[in-house]
């Protein structure tokens, strides 16, 4: 692709939702396998309550996501003004933008990773567990191996979705070219723009690219995953 095909604004805004993407992913991964393992194979009060939450942004509108966000960790929000004490800011940064796709993709996440684990023969883990094996450790030797791929799809999802997001991370961070002016924001800005029709055209192929290329990659690793733990 040649390098003068975008703009040096389009090609900031494309990289810009590449950051936030990766950086969405690698801080809810943790977290995502830890719920999907709970959701999995825990039983526990509140576990439905708990399987609500993760997918209440799937179903909420995202703008309703961005602004409860913005009531939590603006700066005059509860945790935002906690936050800005120790030089810690969200709104309208890179940052809140990493959060608000995290956020939104962590429902994609999650369920990828719950379908990879009740894939897994529980026989397998019990088996480790009767030999003394502690709980952590049958999960890091035998569960977490097994699983594997599946993690990596739920990640390709999840950075697919990320890079896709729009509207709970304009209501968050609003549109600030250079600043917070992900891929999908600076489309809905070249279409604001008379004339910028053929720059939106460029960006929204890039996007399309970028999607299927993750959603090819997600489904040959849960078939990877599923070939894996298949008897």
């Amino acid at each position: 692709m040649p390098a003068d095909w975008l703009s040096p604004a389009d090609w900031q805004a494309v990289r810009l939702s590449l950051k936030v993407a990766f950086w969405a992913v690698l801080c809810s991964l943790p977290l995502g396998i830890l719920t999907a393992h709970a959701l999995a194979r825990w039983r526990f009060p509140g576990r439905g309550l708990l399987n609500m939450l993760v997918h209440l942004p799937l179903i909420l509108p995202p703008v309703v996501t961005g602004y409860l966000l913005l009531l939590t960790f603006g700066r005059q929000g509860a945790v935002g003004a906690w936050l800005e004490e120790v030089g810690i800011v969200l709104a309208f940064r890179w940052t809140g933008a990493a959060l608000a796709a995290a956020i939104m993709a962590f429902p994609l996440m999650v369920r990828a990773i719950r379908l990879s684990i009740e894939a897994v023969d529980p026989r397998l883990e019990q088996a480790a567990a009767t030999l003394g094996a502690r709980p952590a450790w049958v999960f890091v030797t035998v569960t977490l191996p097994l699983i594997l791929p599946g993690i990596l799809a739920g990640a390709v999802l999840a950075f697919a979705k990320a890079i896709g997001e729009f509207g709970a991370t304009i209501t968050f961070v609003s549109n600030i070219p250079g600043q917070t002016q992900t891929l999908p924001s600076a489309i809905y800005t070249r279409l604001q723009v008379p004339g910028a029709e053929a720059q939106a055209g460029r960006l929204v192929l890039v996007a399309i690219l970028l999607s299927v290329g993750a959603l090819v990659l997600s489904e040959w690793l849960s078939r990877a995953a599923a070939r894996r733990v298949a008897p």
